[in-house]
Order: C-alpha cells, then sequence, then structure tokens
C-alpha cells in the first residue's frame, strides 16, 4: 500500500493513529460489490491488542450482502478539528485503514467486542455493560470484526492559506 502523498502531512506515529481510532465515535468503511462501491458510517470499538476494530450491524441488508461477496474495506477515522472561518481551510487529524471483516460467532469474542465498544462509546460503560450484555443479547447480536492490515495517518494542524 502507498503512503500519504503530502509528506509534511503524514502521520507516522503507529500510535497516533490508534489514539485517533480509540477517540472517535464513528468510522466509514467503503466496500465494493461488482464495480460498485458502497459506504457506510458506523460506531465502533477498537481494540489496540489485537488491531481489530469491532461493529454491530444488522443480520440483513446492503453492507451485509456485499460484505459477503467481498470483505475487503478501506475505511478512515476522523477527527475534526474546525474550519478556520475566513482562511478556507480546514484543521483534522485521520486514520485510514485497510482490511478485512470477518462475522463473529463465537459468544466469547462477541462478550469481548460488546465490551470494547461500550468502553469506548459510553461515558459511564459499566451500568451499560450490566444492562446490556446478556446471554440473549450475545445469540442476537451481529458482530463485525475487521482485521486491519494497513494504517496511513494525515494531519492538518496549521492554517495552510493565509
Amino acid at each position: 500500500m502507498e503512503g500519504i502523498r503530502r509528506k509534511e502531512k503524514e502521520i507516522k506515529d503507529t500510535l497516533s493513529m490508534i489514539k485517533i481510532l480509540q477517540d472517535v465515535k464513528y468510522i466509514t468503511i467503503a466496500m465494493c460489490k461488482d464495480n460498485e462501491p458502497y459506504l457506510v458510517t458506523l460506531s465502533h470499538g477498537y481494540d489496540s491488542e489485537r488491531n481489530v476494530i469491532y461493529f454491530h450491524c444488522a443480520h440483513e441488508g446492503r453492507k451485509i450482502d456485499i460484505l459477503n461477496k467481498n470483505n475487503v474495506i478501506w475505511g478512515q477515522a476522523i477527527q475534526d478539528k474546525g474550519y478556520i472561518s475566513g482562511k478556507c481551510d480546514q484543521l483534522y487529524d485521520t486514520t485510514q485503514f485497510h482490511g478485512e471483516v470477518t462475522f463473529i460467532e463465537d459468544v466469547e469474542e462477541k462478550k469481548h467486542a460488546l465490551i470494547t465498544m461500550i468502553e469506548q462509546l459510553e461515558e459511564k460503560p459499566e451500568k451499560v455493560i450490566k444492562k446490556q450484555i446478556s446471554n440473549e443479547s450475545l445469540r442476537r447480536v451481529k458482530i463485525g470484526r475487521i482485521d486491519i492490515d494497513f494504517m496511513a495517518g494525515k494531519k492538518s494542524e496549521k492554517i495552510v492559506v493565509s
């Protein structure tokens, strides 16, 4: 995979890219079926030990149909640092990633995935974990896991146009 063209904007530190994945509430992933692109935005949880992203979804729909035929995705997490009015410039940090999606069947991994997501998304995760995770919810929920095989980062931290 190729890196960032504008080297002055490149995030080279893997830990900085990981921090973006951990801090943002949503990611966007692109997928493709029959040469037709499709994008979805997902809430997620990033597991740094496994270098995977977990998401939950419906058991059926366009995303599922596409991923069952072609599980390769490209994704992005972006921290919007604001548009600079009057300067025609936008500040941001982003992590882009490539990987493959697998739908999890193992109940223990589903539980781990849900806990990972809840801990990332909730201010008081203990209460939500206790309320939301049960044998029944683990049986019903569909969890996708993105196994990341490439990451790149880019940032715009200062005004370029003056």
